[in-house]
């Protein structure tokens, strides 16, 4: 027996109590563009956020280091057909992990009879290997290791169901999901263990590493139209003219947006561009570009209506905290569950970049949000010789020219996200692009925000539901296909 075998078999013995009580009834973001993260408000819902715990190798790359850390996960049994169902494992990503989102995946599993398992991403959350997040203690934070965070928690997974039901030399067949970068982990997971899933949804998948962003600002220019995009374009004119002026002016311009504590101009200027990308890259861009549009006409202060909605809406209703922005927060190595943004800037700082600078011309954001502003920032933070590695991830995965199979892309027309994403479909790894006025980040998944700004919406708030509706039905004939023929097979991939 191999040390893996022998460490799953322990851990089989491990399962909850809440497993074994399930199985025998036959039960079963706000995401902010800095940093993608997938967190939900708290009026969202769950369909589990009862905690359960799995032995996780710290360092999958080396024959020699076997320490090991709490890893939190989730299961939903409640539509899962015993003994062979499908299933489902939702990805959790560059956040904290308090359960399964009750969104899209929930009708999916009530159609497949699946289970829904979902695991925290190591570092986030419940599931750091160290009381401290000093930059050496973040060298096993990386895509590659998440990956095989999953593939090892899939087989022990497997095991313990097999081993509770007696079963021998079975599998169920699995398929796996993720949103945004956890997107990216769902199709980077069936490029790398294709032999442990029938396939992938990559919904909103940023699976092309990008050291120069521009696509990202000009698709918010795009998305605005012409009348919002020359407001936001003079109001970025007027902010950049207000910095170049003494101190006292620039605070009293701080001050009005609600982040006097950004000392630094250009983590002040990324938290403006920041603000009004939120509007566009989750479906809501009548919240912002309505009142900007009306001010512009009126000759009303620009600079004024947009501190307004930055208050109002961003830091108010969104809950975006200043400090998220801020290089003094971005250095403080303390563990903390609900603290993710110097995790992710790690992630950002060595391995995918998506700097989102300005373009040379016709930009929204400022010329001052640039490359050096991120190198810098990196260094400042991580200290020397950190820096995005990005021709080395997109070598290892592929980008967009990904060699992988059974992999759904979805992504929403307004997302400037989507320009990292796979847009081009091929015969087995199928794109679908979701087209609406508001359809935004993950609409397929979790539909369409409303307004007053609700992050989880359904396809109803749609500006066009019918589009997200034919981009369901499409993935749930894909999901079907796949799944079959894992049965046909008796596999749980092929």
């Amino acid at each position: 027996m191999t040390t893996a075998t022998m460490r799953l078999s322990k851990q089989v013995f491990s399962v909850s109590l809440l497993f074994l009580v399930a199985l025998s009834g036959f039960a079963h973001g706000f995401v902010t563009p800095r940093t993608l993260l997938n967190r939900l408000d708290e009026t969202s819902k769950y369909l589990t956020t009862k905690e359960l715990w799995f032995d996780q190798t710290l360092d999958h790359f080396s024959p020699y280091d076997h320490r090991q850390f709490k890893q939190r996960y989730y299961e939903f049994l409640d539509y899962f057909q015993v003994p062979d169902g499908p299933i489902f494992l939702n990805i959790c990503g560059e956040s904290s992990c308090p359960g399964i989102t009750n969104d899209y995946i929930s009708v999916l599993a009530k159609k497949f009879g699946a289970a829904v398992v979902s695991l925290e991403h190591r570092y986030y959350g419940k599931s750091s290997p160290f009381k401290s997040h000093t930059t050496e203690n973040l060298k096993y934070l990386s895509s590659k290791q998440a990956l095989f965070d999953l593939a090892i928690f899939r087989q022990w997974y497997q095991e313990s169901l097999n081993l509770k039901q007696n079963k021998r030399d079975s599998e169920n067949p699995w398929f796996v999901f993720g949103i945004s970068y956890p997107g990216a982990l769902s199709a980077w997971f069936r490029l790398k263990f294709p032999h442990l899933t029938c396939g992938s949804l990559a919904s909103s998948a940023v699976v092309l590493a990008v050291y120069n962003f521009t696509d990202f600002d000009k698709q918010i220019g795009e998305s605005a139209g012409p009348e919002c995009k020359a407001a936001l374009q003079e109001i970025t004119q007027l902010v950049d003219q207000r910095l170049a002026l003494p101190l006292s002016e620039r605070k009293k311009l701080k001050t009005l947006f609600g982040a006097a504590e950004l000392e630094i101009d250009g983590d002040f200027l990324y938290f403006v561009a920041d603000a009004a990308v939120t509007a566009f890259q989750y479906g809501n861009p009548d919240t912002l570009c309505t009142p900007l549009v009306e001010a512009k006409k009126a000759g009303e202060d620009l600079v004024g209506a947009y501190a307004k909605y930055v208050k109002e809406h961003y830091i108010g209703s969104i809950g975006v905290s200043v400090q998220t922005y801020n290089q003094k927060h971005l250095k403080n190595t303390a563990v903390s569950e609900d603290n993710s943004d110097r995790l992710w800037w790690f992630q950002v700082c060595t391995e995918v970049a998506y700097f989102q600078v300005a373009p040379s011309t016709d930009s929204i954001r400022s010329s001052k949000v640039d490359t050096n502003y991120h190198l810098d920032l990196c260094k400042s933070v991580f200290g020397e010789g950190i820096y995005p590695e990005v021709d080395v991830t997109n070598i290892y995965y592929g980008g967009t020219k990904i060699a992988g199979s059974k992999i759904i892309f979805t992504n929403g027309s307004q997302d400037p996200w989507r320009h990292a994403s796979k847009q081009l479909s091929s015969p087995d790894m199928p794109s679908y692009l979701i087209t609406c006025h508001n359809c935004g980040h993950g609409t397929d998944m979790r539909g369409c925000p409303q307004s007053p700004l609700s992050i989880e919406g359904n396809a109803q708030n749609c500006s066009s539901p019918e589009s997200v509706h034919k981009v369901r039905q499409q993935m749930i004939e894909q999901i079907d296909l796949w799944l079959s023929e894992c049965k046909s097979a008796g596999r749980s991939y092929m």
